[in-house]
């Protein structure tokens, strides 16, 4: 009877054991602390199991017991090496290693930072790319009673574009039950720049994320492909064709039991089929934009600003101690997302001291000296423009706006709708530009640029030249509400622009008819700078001088 008894007891605990593991999913790990937290729990439930079936009634028969006092001493030695793991892997007595985990290098930002065209920047912050996903999501009657969008919203660069990708997760368990042998049928794609919301509809379903339940679910999926393995946070992406992809960084232990965390290997899972590879983070694919998450690249450059000259330096004297400031945002730099913050002394000043860009795939980073605002203050400084309105200014982005380190601000209202962009110079952020528009923000920035000294006027280089023959083609546009004539001439493959406000008498121009031009060349088509009829003494309208158009240099605008 008693050997039933142990056996029904067994079985107990291996269920138990079983179904918190299938719950909580720890890393069997010596790297983690779940997996000494599940020995520590196992061990304490044994003691009391013991306790209990030998009928240890009173103290002194508990701590004269032999099997107790044996599993107290596992307890305790486990204890000890947890400690003095926790201890030895600690900052306290490894400083320099922790602050060598992070390579950084100064760069220049006029040559790291290029100038972006607008439909490169990404204009919308998380909150709005949501309010718009679930838009998007409630205009599909025939998904939205079966399916919601995942608060995920994991930000890439796409075919060289800045989005936000997430998938859909089912409504509710019913929603699930009658749904999950297909699988989810789509992710929403949002074009940060554009603003463009669309909901990518797959051939087949993806059957392993988030929202599925038992050994579908993503997280038990990969636990049970690499019982070892210590995942940081997942995020979703796509590959170049689309395809969506789970992205899973395997954290790396670089200092003792249980510090120095970086990342070692990357593992992908196919949301679809479920098919799973692992990569050395040095092979990842390229298309991979976020093994790094932003929080453990701000910890890494902390442990690189405030440990220069050690822990104890860090606490007291704080001697060179830099660290980042709160918030970051997401550039798109060749291919890859990059993660930035500013960067600021310890004693807080209001003022950075520079910031930081780090590559989200490979932890590259980079710092750079300029000294400026805190995004914080430019927020502030944006916000002061459009008080009357109360709007709310989003995380700075930064930006290369004419060599000038600026920050890129969209102003939302209080439905968390973007309703105008602010530029903030960072060296001098008491320059504001507003803008509807960012065309129209850019504009009134550089103008503030030129009017506060901080940029001159550029001068208009371009040689002067001349071109004579009838005309074979000529065609009328409204380019900015001006009237615009394109002109081309017998023995040239060359367009020629025309403005009616500076050459009133283009409109007489008509095909076969012989005319001069001097001209300066551009990109699209050249700009007459003088007109003249044949066999007229006068130019055809007032012209331009060299400067450029009616004696004022307009060439940076």
């Amino acid at each position: 009877m008693k050997s039933k008894w142990k056996v029904l007891a067994a079985l107990a605990a291996v269920i138990v054991v079983g179904a918190y593991y299938y719950i909580s999913l720890p890393a069997i790990n010596i790297h983690s602390s779940d997996t000494w937290f599940f020995i520590f729990v196992i061990l304490i439930a044994a003691a009391f199991i013991y306790v209990g079936r030998r009928r240890l009634r009173s103290l002194r028969e508990v701590k004269e017991n032999k099997g107790f006092r044996a599993i107290g001493t596992v307890l305790l030695v486990l204890g000890v090496i947890y400690l003095a793991g926790t201890l030895l892997s600690s900052p306290i007595i490894n400083a320099k290693k922790y602050q060598q985990l992070m390579k950084v290098k100064e760069g220049e930002f006029t040559e790291d930072v290029e100038e972006l065209s607008f439909d490169k920047i990404p204009l919308l912050d998380r909150d709005t790319a949501v309010i718009l996903g679930d838009r998007k999501m409630g205009s599909m009657v025939d998904m939205v009673s079966q399916f919601e969008v995942d608060d995920i919203y994991t930000q890439i660069n796409y075919k060289d574009n800045p989005v936000r990708v997430s998938p859909l997760r089912y409504a509710s368990l019913i929603k699930w039950f009658t749904n999950r042998s297909e699988g989810i049928p789509a992710y929403i794609r949002i074009n940060m720049a554009t603003q463009t919301t669309e909901l990518v509809k797959l051939e087949e379903g993806m059957k392993y994320t988030t929202s599925e339940y038992f050994n579908r679910n993503i997280y038990r999926h990969l636990r049970f492909a690499h019982p070892t393995y210590i995942y940081g946070g997942l995020s979703f992406e796509i590959d170049d064709n689309g395809v969506p992809y789970w992205v899973a960084p395997v954290k790396k232990y670089n200092i003792g039991l249980f510090g120095g965390e970086t990342v070692g290997k990357v593992v992908l899972c196919n949301a679809i089929t479920g098919e799973t590879k692992t990569y050395k983070i040095e092979n990842a694919p390229s298309w991979i934009d976020r093994a790094y998450a932003a929080d453990l690249l701000v910890e890494l450059f902390d442990y690189y600003g405030t440990l220069k000259h050690g822990f104890i330096n860090s606490i007291l004297s704080q001697k060179d101690c830099l660290e980042t400031t709160d918030g970051y945002n997401y550039l798109a730099l060749d291919d890859d997302v990059w993660m930035y913050t500013g960067v600021t002394s310890v004693n807080g000043d209001q003022s950075n001291v520079g910031f930081m860009l780090s590559n989200q795939r490979t932890m590259e980073t980079k710092y750079y000296k300029v000294e400026g605002a805190t995004e914080a203050s430019a927020m502030s400084s944006a916000e002061g423009q459009v008080q009357n309105l109360k709007y709310t200014a989003t995380f700075p982005l930064l930006l290369n706006i004419s060599d000038e380190p600026t920050y890129f601000i969209a102003l939302k209202d209080d439905a968390g709708l973007v309703k105008k962009y602010a530029m903030v110079n960072v060296q001098k952020y008491q320059i504001v530009a507003i803008g509807d528009s960012v065309s129209q923000c850019e504009e009134n920035y550089l103008e503030l640029l030129l009017s506060n000294g901080v940029k001159e006027e550029e001068k208009d280089t371009r040689e002067i030249k001349t071109v004579a023959g009838r005309i074979t083609k000529i065609a009328q546009a409204v380019i900015d509400g001006t009237s615009h004539y394109y002109i081309m001439v017998e023995g040239s493959e060359d367009i020629f622009d025309v403005s009616v406000v500076d050459f009133l008498d283009v409109v007489r121009c008509e095909t076969g008819q012989e005319i001069t031009m001097e001209y300066k060349e551009d990109e699209k088509a050249n700009t007459v700078m003088s007109l003249q009829f044949a066999g007229k003494g006068n130019e055809a309208g007032a012209g331009k001088d060299d400067a450029g158009q009616n004696g004022k240099d307009e060439s940076w605008n």
